[in-house]
């Protein structure tokens, strides 16, 4: 643990901070998870451009599990060490994929993102003008998280008008 580093954290118990975090850390995995199962059982139309999203986003989940497990050790912590812990100390939870069909597996990932841009808009505000280095870290995810966000809903969008754009022209 870096003793004058976390010196500079102010107003804040390091053990809330890692608390938070290894919360995030579960969350991290499970969308990892998330996105890597889906992009293997996803169905559908344009389904192909559904996989490269998917598969783009569990490498992210992956990066952002590393940079909040880096932290965690940083603050003199120590990430969850067992999957199982996963489940009890998550946010977003997990749902396994029931519906293959693209349109409903964008939907599930985007309320995962929806549930993700809150934890971490929670944790910004929990450390600003606070801990500087995990609200950079949480800053730079939370971008992320929108990004996705937005990735996701475009291309949901995409397809539902293509679909609909389809059903018109066989009428």
């Amino acid at each position: 643990m870096a003793k004058y580093g976390n010196s500079i954290i102010k107003g804040l118990e390091i053990s809330d901070i890692i608390t938070a975090l290894n919360k995030a850390y579960a969350d991290e995995w499970l969308a990892y998870y998330q996105y890597f199962i889906e992009a293997k059982v996803v169905k559908g139309i344009m389904k192909d451009a559904a996989i490269v999203e998917l598969t783009q986003h569990a490498a992210d989940e992956l990066r952002h599990a590393t940079l909040v497990a880096d932290r965690i050790i940083q603050l003199g912590g120590t990430p969850l060490l067992n999957p199982k812990d996963w489940f009890t100390n998550t946010s977003c939870g997990y749902e396994e994929p029931k519906e293959f069909d693209v349109v409903k597996i964008l939907q599930d990932s985007i309320k995962g993102e929806q549930c993700a841009i809150s934890i971490y808009s929670h944790l910004v505000d929990m450390t600003r003008d606070k801990d500087i280095v995990t609200y950079d870290i949480v800053s730079q995810i939370l971008a992320d998280e929108v990004e996705h966000e937005e990735d996701l809903q475009a291309l949901h969008d995409d397809i539902t008008e293509f679909i609909e754009d389809l059903k018109k022209s066989m009428k």
